[in-house]
């Protein structure tokens, strides 16, 4: 499986569109919200490989995928010292096991498989 990039975004259907239309992408899965108003997860592929993952922005984030559940393990703790965690860890549709996280500098990680 090859990692790519996650963005939030604000009007996250726009977004996807015009993502498609600069790169020649495609939407390859998608996930919408409840109230139909924007994706809580959508992927773009380029000619079949993931490209870029994108989210509507409840809080914007900076992203870090890694590999293993233990490395996930392992950035929640050091990542949550001093800092404030926003999601626990815990399961979605798109991802096995992940979490979200301020870091005692401001910086909003969200760590996933």
């Amino acid at each position: 499986m090859k990692n790519y990039n996650q963005v939030y975004v604000k009007n996250s259907f726009d977004a996807a569109k015009i993502y498609c239309k600069a790169f020649g992408a495609e939407i390859t899965r998608a996930f919408i919200n409840k109230n139909n108003t924007a994706y809580e997860h959508c992927e773009l592929s380029v000619n079949g490989e993931g490209f870029l993952a994108l989210a509507e922005a409840s809080n914007p984030c900076d992203i870090d995928i890694v590999h293993t559940e233990e490395a996930v393990y392992n950035a929640f703790e050091v990542l949550s010292n001093g800092g404030v965690i926003i999601e626990s860890i815990h399961e979605l549709p798109w991802s096995s096991c992940c979490a979200t996280v301020i870091d005692k500098f401001g910086v909003c990680w969200w760590i996933s498989i």
